[in-house]
């Protein structure tokens, strides 16, 4: 006799392990799911219980355009400022600690209401005054970042990142974009981390971090 729940737990399984892609792997979302128009990216990770100051690890978003450029500081969308240009990308609010089940910090993407100058969106994972608590990405625990289709709550995509922050030292990493091509959108799975902390990232994006 089999436990209903234990079979609802293996579906889950199951579904999550189809979902999962790696480091390098590109996505095409409209072929993975055609009725794909508005979506979540989701961020998680664990408290770790031995922790006395708590990880707090961020997701934030880069609208940019041919140049690789953000055009104004409403393209960077993260704990401070919560609605992207055009109000395509939206941050959902900020997780100090990673309790919790379930994605931790999440961002709303409206494919369709992106301005056709944006052709990138880059996903910024980073911990809150990293450097200045001694954390780093080694640290971070059970760490993912998934898609979702917000107009069914189908999971399309999952990567987890565990192997990748292994060993590293910094507190940021640029963790996955989508990208314009035509109509469609392309999901990519980065994680590259990188030193300098969020403002570093920023900067590089043309954001000026003094009035961000």
């Amino acid at each position: 006799m089999v436990d209903i729940f234990e079979q609802e737990y293996d579906d889950a399984e199951i579904e999550i392990k189809k979902n999962l892609i790696v480091k390098g792997e590109e996505i095409n979302l409209m072929q993975k799911d055609p009725t794909m128009q508005r979506l979540v990216v989701g961020a998680g990770w664990e408290l770790n219980a031995f922790d006395t100051d708590p990880l707090d690890l961020d997701i934030s978003c880069f609208m940019l355009n041919r140049e690789g450029k953000t055009r104004v500081n409403e393209d960077f969308v993260f704990y401070n400022n919560f609605e992207g240009s055009d109000k395509a990308v939206i941050h959902n609010g900020d997780n100090r600690t990673g309790a919790g089940d379930g994605d931790d910090e999440t961002i709303t993407v409206d494919l369709n209401a992106i301005h056709f100058d944006i052709v990138e969106l880059m996903f910024v994972l980073s911990i809150y005054k990293g450097e200045e608590k001694g954390q780093s990405l080694s640290k971070v625990r059970n760490g993912y970042i998934r898609i979702v289709n917000l107009d069914n709550s189908m999971e399309i995509i999952r990567y987890e990142l565990d192997d990748d922050v292994a060993g590293h030292s910094e507190t940021t990493m640029l963790v996955a974009k989508l990208t314009r091509e035509g109509p469609k959108w392309h999901f990519t799975a980065i994680g590259e981390c990188v030193d300098g902390g969020l403002q570093k990232v920023a900067t590089d994006y043309d954001i000026i971090v003094g009035s961000a």
